[in-house]
């Protein structure tokens, strides 16, 4: 589709600085479409603030936030919680996040009668691939308009001029320009210092941490939290039963002011260079050690090795943009399960960014203190004698041949 024929555009807005400056970018270089700005909610918070003034000033026709919060959570946290997905130690929050955005866009902009869908991702990065194919998926025939991938802006700090030269508001500084991503789940940091690896991230620089304290300034005093469970998702905090999104609004106030969660890593990005991050995940982090240690109890070992095995390739799978597929749906439910025995609650410990287990029961829990107990038991253990000469048979042959005894 020529530019020129481009006559109305459904942007994914954040207010951030990729987003802020390309309203007023399309303006100058697709002959001044009608830009209808939307914001999903994915519990960004206080980044919505402000929003609809700030994309009508800047040349948006209008503001559209959708409240994704409940999807996000339901259709794709829990059952990556169920998996136990984790991609190179990171829990995936920003990848979390991307497939609900991009479905939601193709549903606007058909709706609307747009020509092009347009995003802020860069041609560097991951979130460029989850966006479009989730577009792809929904939309099949829209055209999509990546401007860091045709614009001349080569830098953050040319966006910034960019930004300033065109009178663009923004909340950030040159010296606090780090790339953010924030939803419910967690808060991502990268770029400035961390980009270079050798560099301490600062964590108790007053403003770097937003969803909790790093543990050196967390409370000398430990605090305890116990989570139910019901075939793998998370029912209830401390006894209190409520929705899986305010279960991760709670941990959140509780890990954050514990300093739990905060992990600084180098991963391998889709696109095939390696990138730093500093991530936020505090009641994600505790979700995951609590999930962890029920199915210890309640998932038969056969399962569990397989189900870690499969949680590798289902992480890759939500990384890598491929949620709305087959292979999801196919392993969500082995995921859901394997998990349905899932069931009971999980006390841990909190302490300056420690998680510490303490204490867990399930109804349907396979641990037997007779079966193992040190004391006397109905376990016959003369019996261990036949299995072992049967699982060693392999062994014994093969030294028999090596001695030419066979």
């Amino acid at each position: 589709m020529d530019k020129k024929d481009i006559k109305k555009v459904v942007l994914a807005y954040s207010g951030g600085l990729d987003t802020s400056i390309i309203i007023p970018w399309l303006k100058e270089n697709y002959n001044n479409p009608e830009i209808i700005a939307v914001a999903g909610n994915v519990g960004q918070a206080d980044e919505l603030e402000g929003l609809e003034e700030k994309a009508i000033k800047t040349g948006a026709s209008k503001l559209i936030v959708a409240d994704l919060v409940d999807e996000m959570v339901d259709e794709i946290i829990i059952p990556s919680l169920k998996m136990d997905a984790k991609y190179e130690t990171y829990l995936l929050g920003t990848a979390f996040a991307r497939p609900v955005i991009g479905k939601k866009l193709a549903e606007i902009a058909l709706a609307e009668g747009a020509d092009a869908i347009c995003h802020g991702a860069t041609g560097k990065g991951n979130d460029q691939v989850r966006f479009e194919l989730a577009i792809k998926r929904f939309a099949p025939d829209m055209k999509i308009i990546a401007p860091w991938r045709e614009w001349d802006i080569k830098s953050r700090e040319e966006e910034i001029d960019y930004a300033e030269a065109h009178n663009v508001p923004l909340k950030i500084s040159r010296e606090t320009n780090y790339s953010k991503d924030k939803n419910l789940w967690h808060l991502s940091h990268e770029g400035l210092d961390l980009e270079d690896p050798k560099n301490e991230p600062q964590y108790d620089k007053p403003g770097f941490l937003e969803m909790g304290v790093s543990p050196a300034q967390a409370p000398d005093k430990p605090e305890y939290v116990t989570i139910g469970f019901e075939a793998g998702a998370p029912v209830s905090v401390n006894g209190e039963k409520m929705k899986a999104s305010k279960i991760i609004e709670k941990l959140n106030e509780l890990g954050g002011r514990n300093g739990i969660g905060i992990i600084d890593i180098v991963e391998n990005r889709l696109v095939g260079m390696k990138d730093r991050g500093v991530y936020e995940t505090p009641g994600g982090t505790i979700l995951y050690k609590a999930h962890e240690q029920l199915e210890m109890i309640t998932v038969d070992k056969e399962t569990l090795h397989e189900k870690q095995k499969l949680a590798v390739d289902y992480a890759d799978l939500i990384y890598n943009g491929k949620w709305y597929s087959p292979l999801q749906e196919a392993l969500t439910a082995f995921a859901n399960e394997a998990d349905k025995y899932c069931t009971g609650s999980v006390t841990l410990k909190l302490y300056k960014g420690n998680i510490i287990p303490a204490g867990m029961e399930s109804p349907y829990s396979l641990y037997s203190e007779n079966l193992v107990t040190f004391g006397e038991s109905d376990y016959d253990q003369a019996q261990a004698a036949g299995f072992i000469n049967l699982w060693g048979l392999p062994t014994k042959v093969q030294a028999l041949r090596e001695q030419g005894r066979l």
